[in-house]
């Protein structure tokens, strides 16, 4: 693929598999095809490595975590349930939120929780809205003890964020997809696999072993649940696509 960018004539044009696209620069389609490619570029530079929240490394986009919070404002789960801890940054910056709002707790599960974090976790000043479980979240004890945290009722939204196989996530999906409130999300992150499987740093295996893969399949078996990308709730452009590391991630429950 080529991108020609002439900031003279304020036009783009992208040659691909024989085919040439013209666009205008400066437009909705112009921005979306040169996101498109910074996505790229800044997953092979590790971009998202560069962030933290309240001092904790958070490996995420910035525009992802926004939007995020806009979704948790506005569904005021009183539990979110995250698989894979990492540093615990995503951890902290939910707990943050709740914090704010005043209620609520976040469990993160990862196989492995390093010493290290672990302690900077525990250590943290939202630490009292943290829950943390070691162990495969897939396992059915480590699934029956999330459970077993969660009092019948409670608002539950879930984000899949651990081992990102098309499998994987397949199988969290359909283990925690009972706890999903009505008008809450499950959300199967990091779908960007499929678009940087040619990257130096991608795998060619990516394009199909992807998280949004699994999200599709997973949508057209249970009717209960639809992919739809939850609204801006302001937009003065004209814009309507995300920049995301989340394509097709928001399995939204309806009843």
């Amino acid at each position: 693929m080529k991108y020609i960018v002439d900031t003279d004539t304020n036009s783009l044009e992208i040659e691909r598999e024989g085919s040439t696209i013209n666009l205008a620069l400066y437009s909705p389609e112009g921005f979306e095809a040169l996101s498109d490619l910074w996505i790229k570029v800044g997953w092979q530079e590790r971009y998202s490595y560069t962030f933290t929240w309240f001092g904790r490394p958070m490996i995420q986009l910035p525009e992802d975590v926004l939007r995020m919070q806009e979704v948790i404002y506005s569904v005021r789960p009183d539990f979110i349930v995250e698989t894979g801890v990492a540093h615990g940054g995503s951890l902290i910056f939910y707990a943050s939120l709740f914090e704010a709002l005043g209620h609520g707790q976040v469990i993160g599960i990862d196989i492995e929780i390093r010493p290290q974090n672990r302690l900077a976790i525990e250590a943290h000043s939202m630490a009292s809205r943290i829950q943390l479980i070691e162990g495969s979240s897939v396992s059915p004890e480590i699934v029956a003890e999330v459970k077993r945290r969660i009092p019948p009722g409670s608002k539950v939204l879930v984000i899949l964020d651990s081992d990102h196989s098309k499998d994987h996530v397949a199988a969290e999906l359909d283990c925690y997809r009972e706890l999903v409130s009505k008008g809450s999300y499950i959300v199967a992150t990091d779908g960007i696999m499929s678009l940087v499987a040619d990257v130096p740093r991608g795998r060619a295996d990516w394009v199909y072993d992807n998280p949004t893969e699994a999200a599709k399949e997973f949508a057209a078996l249970h009717p209960e649940f639809v992919l739809e990308q939850p609204a801006w709730l302001f937009n003065e452009s004209g814009l309507t696509k995300n920049v995301t590391h989340w394509p097709g991630a928001w399995l939204r429950r309806q009843d």
